[in-house]
């Protein structure tokens, strides 16, 4: 198995339709995909709002990605659960779909006990017992915990854990880890808005929900950080920052499903208690991609 993780990686939106999810919606959303210079495709992430979607519904999603993903992406698949035995347990189910790594969230309930020591005893019990790489997933303003950089430099010498992605958009982070990790630990931005100055600072590439919406642009962002042409690449960067900050923090998921739609994928609806854009924010999100000169 290829263990080179770096490039640009779409974070994948899980489709619904009347509540429903929809693999016959994500097989055309990824027969798109497919047409860019993408890595890879992580699906059953937060932007896939995998924390609503039942163990049955995660498989058939992984399912429909694999059989229609072109065969040079590579496919990332959200395993975390809360209990160490249980993402082990589901982390081996998806392994049996030919995914490249598993993308594990630090558990986050029981916060207070999330301690150096149990996060480290977590990861590598679970990186003992995968079947399938694993990478770090450091989310905490979701997840409530976040992974330090002690804790990170032990990890990566673990032979089966391959990567982090650090979605915390703390760059010093990023920049402070980089140097204390081998060249061949995966460093893969979780915010679109400082993929060109992480590239930069070292990082291997990223995991972007902006992905999923301008992907050409994010893998031609990339393109021309590895030609050294920077300063094309810093007004790309620009350009995508409104685009970003919308479907990750002002419009949030229901922007981004929106955004999709108008683009010519599949978006919908997201799954209750997330609510879909009322029609003034529709229009916000629209004006949004037309100024970045993503529409038309």
């Amino acid at each position: 198995m290829d263990n080179n993780f770096g490039g640009i990686f779409a974070a994948l939106t899980t489709p619904f339709v009347r509540g429903e999810i929809s693999p016959d919606k994500l097989k055309e959303n990824i027969r798109k995909y497919n047409a860019f210079d993408l890595s890879g495709y992580v699906v059953l992430g937060s932007t896939g709002e995998c924390v609503y979607l039942s163990d049955d519904e995660s498989e058939k999603l992984v399912k429909a990605v694999r059989e229609v993903a072109a065969a040079e992406k590579k496919i990332i698949v959200g395993t975390a659960r809360e209990s160490t035995k249980i993402t082990i347990e589901f982390t081996n189910r998806m392994a049996a779909f030919d995914i490249d790594a598993a993308l594990i969230r630090t558990p986050g309930y029981f916060t207070p006990s999330m301690t150096h020591e149990v996060l480290k005893k977590h990861y590598l019990s679970i990186a003992d017992k995968a079947k399938v790489p694993v990478m770090v997933y450091n989310i905490p303003q979701y997840t409530g915990v976040s992974v330090d950089i002690p804790l990170m430099v032990e990890l990566s010498r673990h032979p089966n854990i391959v990567g982090l992605k650090d979605s915390s958009g703390n760059l010093i982070f990023a920049s402070e880890l980089i140097p204390q990790v081998d060249p061949s630990f995966a460093i893969l931005l979780g915010a679109g808005s400082i993929l060109l100055p992480g590239l930069i600072m070292g990082a291997s590439g990223g995991i972007l929900r902006l992905a999923s919406v301008a992907p050409a642009e994010c893998a031609n962002l990339y393109k021309l950080y590895l030609e050294g042409r920077i300063e094309t690449a810093r007004k790309i960067q620009i350009n995508l920052i409104p685009v970003n900050k919308a479907i990750v923090k002002t419009l949030g998921i229901a922007g981004l499903k929106h955004a999709l739609d108008l683009l010519g994928y599949y978006g919908g609806e997201p799954r209750f208690p997330l609510l879909p854009l009322d029609e003034s924010e529709k229009e916000e999100m629209k004006n949004i991609l037309n100024k970045s000169r993503l529409l038309g």
